[in-house]
């Protein structure tokens, strides 16, 4: 009964690893370390580090760690690089996770979990968004992620056995509270991860890109849902599709969203710095405003969300940027003993 998680070394796949470790399933963790860091998994956790396009290293690993559940979080996620770099980004995402889904499916695995987005609807008709809205995305990110979403449907036709859900996030934020995990990409584009780090110095001023929108400060409005929260949504979902549920898609988000300069307020109230904040103009693909519908995920899978709370949420993220400033500190001062 053991979940592989790909992308189990990055933000939101190491969070599900605790998660699943919390609640006594085991577990096993594939990543290239193209962005995760193995020191994210725990000790006991097996880890491998590896191609998620490399088939016979899945499938090896699905057999020698009899895995019957797989919880697939690896992919690109900049929506400005998948601009710039489109094939990269339907190679990464789609390509990678069609060989994924093809080995799990020869393995005999029943349940998958995708790790989606809500670039999928492009810029929305109103909102909070439901599923049932059209599918647009206006980045070739947002249409990477939906063309595996069709993906796999259509392998969810073809073979009866093998279910899935997509989970569709909003935007991620926070940091494990027991400290154990958070954002630690330096080159991470997340809102509150930036802020943060001007806060705590590692940045010397924070951009708006776009001030000009249809909103009542003119920047962009997003649905920002708690790390931890989002781990146990896809618990419920695992649960949800071992109980013999059938195959869905379903938004993670709390329902109400903020503002760019809200979450820059919030920042520097938690954290009681006033850094530099200046203005630049809007990034490619970037949507007015993003709030989920969250209904599915709370009736169809019990989710009920336990940090839900701005501040709360900030200052996880806060401290976790300070754990990591004490970390990059004792290996500069360790650097410097052994030279």
């Amino acid at each position: 009964m053991t979940v592989l998680v790909t992308g189990g070394a990055g933000y939101i796949g190491s969070h599900m690893v605790l998660a699943l470790k919390d609640a006594g399933r085991p577990v096993v963790v594939l990543d290239d370390l193209s962005c995760g860091f193995a020191w994210l998994v725990p000790d006991d956790v097996p880890f491998v580090q590896g191609d998620i396009g490399d088939q016979t290293l899945v499938r090896d690993l699905i057999r020698r760690h009899n895995v019957t559940a797989i919880l697939h979080f690896a992919g690109s996620i900049v929506v400005p690089d998948s601009v710039r770099d489109p094939l990269y980004y339907y190679r990464n995402n789609t390509v990678q996770s069609r060989s994924l889904m093809e080995a799990a499916i020869a393995e005999g695995i029943r349940h998958f979990i995708f790790s989606s987005t809500a670039a999928v609807y492009g810029e929305p008709e109103r909102t909070p968004i439901t599923e049932t809205m059209p599918h647009q995305p206006i980045s070739p990110y947002g249409t990477s992620k939906l063309m595996t979403e069709w993906m796999l449907r259509d392998a969810a036709v073809a073979h009866p056995d093998f279910n899935y859900v997509a989970l569709r996030y909003f935007n991620v934020a926070g940091a494990d509270p027991q400290l154990r995990s958070g954002q630690s990409f330096p080159r991470a584009t997340h809102l509150i991860k930036i802020a943060s780090q001007a806060a705590t110095g590692e940045r010397s001023h924070i951009e708006v890109y776009g001030t000009d929108y249809p909103t009542a400060d003119g920047t962009c409005i997003r649905d920002y849902i708690h790390v931890s929260d989002l781990a146990q949504a896809h618990l419920c979902a695992l649960n949800y599709l071992e109980a013999g549920g059938a195959s869905t898609a379903a938004n993670c988000g709390y329902g109400y969203g903020y503002s760019v300069l809200d979450i820059i307020d919030a920042v520097k109230r938690v954290s009681g710095v006033d850094f530099e904040v200046r203005t630049a103009p809007r990034r490619a693909g970037d949507p007015a405003v993003l709030v989920a519908g969250n209904e599915r995920v709370r009736t169809v899978f019990g989710f009920e969300p336990k940090r839900a709370d701005l501040d709360l949420i900030v200052g996880d993220a806060l401290a976790w940027e300070r754990q990591l400033a004490i970390m990059k500190a004792q290996e500069q001062s360790e650097a410097r003993i052994a030279v």
